[in-house]
């Protein structure tokens, strides 16, 4: 297992969605914490709102995307190649894994255990670790060190 498998592994066994685990990924590779970011997150789990249509790692890789080309403070704008970042990242999104939605991609209408908690199977892992790359390759390839936002 490497060290991402292991990161994901350790998030999601804490509790962590998709759309959290992408982020805390993220913020991790900073060095950083944002718990509340993190908590703001919790209502894309299980796609928007629990109801399994768009994919929390979708939604968790274009926030990501957000951090280095998004708009965060009133004097600013959002960097021009934000746009091209979200359009690559989202077509190859689709073309990977056939949807942008949930219960496409993972094959089950409910992600739910009996107790109503979330419960992510291991093909959540596997979309994790993939997207969790291609986020860094677009970020790299659109002029971005991957982890260092300090010189945005």
């Amino acid at each position: 297992m490497n060290d991402t498998a292991f990161r994901i592994y350790k998030l999601a066994s804490s509790g962590f969605c998709c759309t959290q685990i992408m982020l805390k990924l993220a913020l991790e590779d900073e060095e950083k914490e944002n718990p509340d970011l993190i908590r703001a997150l919790n209502g894309l789990c299980g796609g928007i709102g629990a109801d399994n249509k768009t994919c929390g790692v979708l939604t968790g890789a274009i926030a990501v995307i957000g951090l280095y080309a998004g708009k965060g403070e009133a004097a600013e704008y959002r960097k021009e190649n934000f746009q091209s970042m979200l359009s690559e990242y989202i077509d190859w999104f689709q073309e990977e894994f056939e949807s942008t939605e949930c219960r496409d991609i993972i094959g089950i209408q409910k992600i739910t255990d009996d107790s109503g908690n979330v419960s992510y199977p291991v093909k959540c892992g596997d979309i994790l670790m993939k997207s969790y790359e291609k986020v860094q390759q677009i970020i790299f390839k659109y002029g971005y060190e991957f982890g260092d936002r300090e010189d945005i």
